[in-house]
């Protein structure tokens, strides 16, 4: 399989017990997402590991998981801050979304212009919507990722803006 088939879906931040149990920061739209799947994978020298999960449930906003493969408190320490991934096809997107990873680097342009402003940097979320990093020709700006300012994504052709003066320029 292509490292396009898979998506970072979290983030291992600690042990949980003394039996191999992981706490993950979940990177999916919710934590219960997370916990959902049956296989995560971790990479390992270019190479994806399967790991069966065991067990996993949601504990506040984190998922605490059991991997078929991680047995002790020693195994689970050495793979703290490991980014963990899941096949794209385990999540069934709704019409309209996409992966975040798929958005990086798309065209940000002027829904009525047709002027392109730069290409998506980053996605933030830090609350109530995602904020949009557009790298500009002037450096970053910022953008919320709410209706009234972004119009349409179309993946092919890119991200569809209508700024408020000022926000791009």
């Amino acid at each position: 399989m292509s490292s396009n088939s898979y998506i970072e879906c979290g983030k291992i931040i600690n042990t949980h017990g003394c039996y191999g149990g992981l706490k993950l920061e979940s990177w999916c739209n919710t934590p219960e997402e997370l916990a959902m799947l049956k296989k995560l994978y971790i990479k390992k020298d270019g190479e994806f590991l399967k790991c069966s999960v065991d067990k996993a449930s949601v504990f506040k906003q984190f998922v605490i998981v059991t991997l078929n493969n991680v047995k002790s408190m020693d195994e689970a320490l050495a793979l703290k801050n490991t980014v963990v991934y899941a096949l794209r096809k385990d999540f069934r997107l709704e019409e309209g979304e996409y992966f975040i990873a798929d958005l990086s680097g798309l065209d940000v342009i002027d829904a009525n212009s047709g002027k392109v402003y730069g290409t998506l940097l980053e996605v933030i979320n830090r609350g109530a919507s995602d904020i949009y990093v557009v790298k500009t020709d002037d450096g970053e700006r910022m953008i919320p990722a709410v209706p009234e300012f972004i119009k349409s994504i179309d993946i092919k052709k890119g991200i569809f803006v209508t700024p408020i003066s000022g926000m791009l320029d």
